[in-house]
């Protein structure tokens, strides 16, 4: 998104991106962009909801990992989901990667940290190499949590999140606005309007692990 904006401040320009983006100068606001630029934000504060999850699907959890990319995720965020865990007396290990060979020693080092458990955080690096994530976790033998149904749909333990196809659909959507005439400046950034939590079974039991059935009736699919 920074580079399609210092390419063009004519061009309209849609896309997705997290919160942060204020902060960038990008948008002046999500009511009223500005710019040319728009689109839709997925909600970065749901890694703390997916911690909740996590711990209350993993029942015994005595410390946690936090993976992050830090050029994605504030310090500020981190510090929230740290607080989070002690408050619950958890011990909290923040293991931080920003490419794909930093991943799995990253995650590595949250197992050695004594981690029962793995809060994947929001950022573009975990699902682009989301096969890396995935196989980690499970040689690891740590119960993970992700940003993206999908993502447990193929093999992840739990996930909580927009769907990517229902997100592209609302860019879409405001793309057609734009053809029509719409100036970006005057769309509102729209958010991800559809959650789901996915859980899948099958790397459930492959881990020993048995998910409390509360939990599972909340589901909106089980992976079996």
């Amino acid at each position: 998104m920074l580079a399609a904006r210092e390419a063009t401040q004519t061009i309209p320009v849609v896309g997705l991106f997290s919160p942060k983006i204020v902060a960038t100068g990008l948008i002046r606001t999500f009511a009223r962009p500005g710019s040319n630029v728009t689109g839709v934000s997925i909600i970065s504060e749901l890694d703390g909801k997916r911690q909740e999850l996590l711990l209350e699907a993993v029942p015994g959890t005595r410390s946690i990992a936090i993976l992050a990319d830090p050029t994605f995720t504030f310090p500020a965020q981190l510090q929230v989901l740290e607080d989070a865990a002690r408050a619950r007396s958890l011990k909290p290990a923040v293991v931080t990667a920003k490419n794909q060979a930093e991943i799995a020693p990253a995650m590595d080092k949250g197992k050695e940290s004594g981690a029962t458990a793995l809060n994947v955080l929001a950022a573009p690096l975990f699902p682009v190499n989301r096969r890396i994530v995935i196989e980690r976790a499970a040689a690891l033998r740590l119960p993970a949590i992700y940003e993206w149904p999908e993502m447990a749909e193929e093999g992840g333990l739990i996930a909580y999140g927009p769907r990517l196809p229902l997100v592209y659909r609302q860019a879409a959507g405001l793309v057609a606005r734009v053809f029509r005439g719409d100036k970006p400046q005057d769309l509102p950034v729209e958010l991800a309007v559809r959650f789901d939590l996915v859980v899948n079974l099958k790397t459930a039991k492959a881990l020993g692990l048995a998910i409390p059935e509360s939990f599972l009736l909340r589901a909106d699919e089980l992976v079996e």
